[in-house]
């Protein structure tokens, strides 16, 4: 079976309102990475390639045949506590409060401005859950 470099067995793909503003928001609250965009006769974004870490992704505006949708993301980052703000900052709304898991991970919620929860985590022990 061949993957295009990038890819994963599982790759996410989002279609959200307003996939420009989709894409700022990830910018500045994930430091995600615009890989490509190609865009719609409308000038709407068609499909736009991102990175954060070392998961690629893609967004695409949404259409009448392809509504927004919304799902969670666990997101590991160095510090759950400063990306849990970062992302609070930058529009997201706290779901749930950073706080040390039984199962190792400092741990917060957010829901993005376009309905998508992502659970912020740092794990705190080198070890499987």
């Amino acid at each position: 079976m061949y993957q295009p470099p990038g890819f994963s067995t599982v790759f996410p793909y989002f279609f959200v309102n307003n996939a420009e503003a989709f894409s700022s928001f990830l910018i500045k609250a994930f430091n995600a990475v615009e890989l490509n965009r190609t865009l719609r006769p409308d000038g709407k974004i068609a499909n736009l390639s991102m990175k954060i870490g070392d998961t690629n992704f893609m967004a695409s505006e949404a259409s009448d045949d392809f509504p927004a949708t919304s799902a969670a993301y666990y997101l590991y980052v160095r510090n759950a506590d400063v990306s849990m703000q970062q992302a609070c900052e930058h529009g997201a709304e706290k779901i749930m409060s950073v706080a040390d898991m039984a199962y190792g991970d400092r741990q917060g919620g957010v829901r993005d401005p376009f309905g998508n929860i992502w659970w912020i985590s740092q794990r705190l022990v080198e070890a499987p859950y």
